[in-house]
C-alpha cells in the first residue's frame, strides 16, 4: 500500500482512484464494512481503492478537543493495508483545509490522478461548512465523469456502527460492548517500560481499576491509572499491544 502524505501528493500513478474520505478511527465492523465496499466497487471500475484520512481528528481543529482514539495512528495504516486499501492519503487537517470547499478539494485530487469515483454514506459530508453532501458531489460528478456510489452504514442491534458509541462503550467500562462493535477486543499500541505501558497519543482507555489484559498476547493483571497501564511484571519492553479481555 502506498502512504501519501496529503493530496497534493498525489501522482498520476496512483489513479484512477475509487476513494473514500474519512477519520476511520478504530476501524470496527461499519469501518471493515465499508471497504469492502470501496475495494469491490474500486476493482469493478479497474480503480484502486483509495482512502482518504487525516493526520490528527478533524474536531481538534473544528471544535477545540479532539476525542481520544480507539486505534494509534501507524495500527491504523496497517489495518487498512489489510482490507485490501491500495493507496492511503493522510491529509494535514488545519484550518486550511477546513475552509477548503468540496469541490477545490476534489479539484486537487482530480488534478493529480485520475478519480473514478467516491464511496459515501447518506449522512457523509466534507469539506467547508460540510456542504459536500452525496448529492452535491454526485452532481459534481454527473459534469466531470466520476461517480458517486452511496451505501448505507453497517447496523447492529438496529444502530449504525459509530466510534462515538464505542468510546462511549470503553468509557463506561463496557469493554464486552465495544468488542462487539469493533468486532475484535479492545486493543491499544503502547510503550512499555519498567512495569508501565504510556500512549503517544490520547487514547480510548477504560476507567481506572484493575482489568486482565494481554500483552503481546501473554496474561497479566493491569491497573489503569490515568492515561497509562500498569503492570506489576511487564512481560514485554518497546513498542506493545495491550489487549483488554471481556
Amino acid at each position: 500500500m502506498d502512504v501519501v502524505p496529503g493530496v497534493d501528493r498525489l501522482r498520476t500513478e496512483h489513479g484512477p482512484l475509487f476513494a473514500v474520505i474519512g477519520v476511520f478511527d478504530g476501524l470496527h465492523q461499519g469501518h471493515i464494512y465499508l471497504l469492502d465496499h470501496l475495494v469491490r466497487d474500486a476493482r469493478a471500475r479497474g480503480a484502486h481503492p483509495c482512502v482518504i484520512t487525516f493526520d490528527h481528528h478533524p474536531d481538534e481543529v473544528l471544535t477545540g478537543s479532539a476525542p481520544p482514539l480507539l486505534l494509534h495512528p501507524d495500527e491504523r495504516i496497517a489495518r487498512l493495508a489489510d482490507a485490501g486499501v491500495d493507496v492511503t492519503v493522510v491529509q494535514h487537517f488545519d484550518d486550511a483545509v477546513r475552509h477548503t470547499t468540496y469541490d477545490d478539494f476534489l479539484a486537487t485530487i482530480r488534478g493529480r490522478a485520475d478519480l473514478a469515483g467516491l464511496l459515501m454514506t447518506p449522512d457523509a459530508a466534507f469539506g467547508y461548512e460540510r456542504a459536500g453532501t452525496p448529492e452535491a458531489v454526485r452532481a459534481l460528478g454527473d459534469r466531470e465523469g466520476f461517480d458517486v456510489v452511496v451505501v448505507d452504514p453497517l447496523e447492529i442491534d438496529g444502530a449504525a456502527v459509530r466510534s462515538s458509541d464505542i468510546r462511549a462503550a470503553i468509557a463506561r467500562g463496557d469493554l464486552a460492548g465495544a468488542e462487539r462493535l469493533l468486532g475484535r477486543p479492545v486493543t491499544l499500541q503502547g510503550e512499555a517500560r519498567d512495569g508501565e505501558v504510556t500512549f503517544d497519543w490520547p487514547m480510548a482507555l477504560p476507567p481506572n481499576g484493575e482489568y486482565r489484559v494481554r500483552i503481546d498476547g501473554r496474561p497479566v493483571i493491569a491497573r489503569i491509572d490515568g492515561t497509562s497501564v500498569r503492570v506489576a511484571e511487564s512481560p514485554s519492553q518497546g513498542v506493545v499491544q495491550v489487549e483488554f479481555v471481556s
